[in-house]
């Protein structure tokens, strides 16, 4: 009887232990899980403001281009201008997706829609075009910050 008890008790044991370790493990891949889905969140945050920085750096830049060139009362400023409060509006959300999602890199995020924004009402093609490459520039300092923190 007392055999019958123990190797009760041990194949019981053995379920449980197994439970354990199963649950363990399930809860250990969740946790990975997450932690990849938040990194994938976090690079499509990046990834789509940086994208909306550069059309709207190109949009910018291309109606600076007519305005220095054409005037501001051309046809063709007109409707840069159109294209460019669309491209200006598009930052809007994916700064502020970014700014949530990783608070880290708000700064950078903030310096690179602040330099795309200073590209308008340059003086003349050569401010236009140093606007342009400080644009870039911390476009490209925000991808190395993120590239830290991933």
């Amino acid at each position: 009887m007392w055999q019958s008890i123990i190797t009760i008790a041990g194949t019981l044991a053995g379920a449980v232990t197994a439970g354990l370790i199963q649950q363990s493990g399930a809860r250990t891949e969740r946790t990975a899980g997450r932690t990849e889905a938040r990194r994938s969140e976090r690079i499509e945050a990046v990834t789509a403001l940086l994208v909306a920085l550069a059309d709207h750096r190109r949009a910018m830049t291309l109606r600076e281009e007519i305005r220095l060139t054409k005037g501001a009362d051309s046809p063709e400023y007109a409707a840069a201008r159109v294209v460019s409060h669309e491209t200006r509006a598009a930052i809007t959300v994916p700064h502020a997706t970014l700014s949530i999602l990783v608070p880290a890199l708000a700064d950078s995020a903030q310096a690179a829609v602040d330099a795309v924004y200073r590209i308008r009402g340059v003086e003349h093609a050569g401010y236009l075009e140093a606007a342009r490459f400080e644009a870039v520039e911390t476009s490209d300092r925000l991808v190395a910050a993120a590239a830290q923190l991933a």
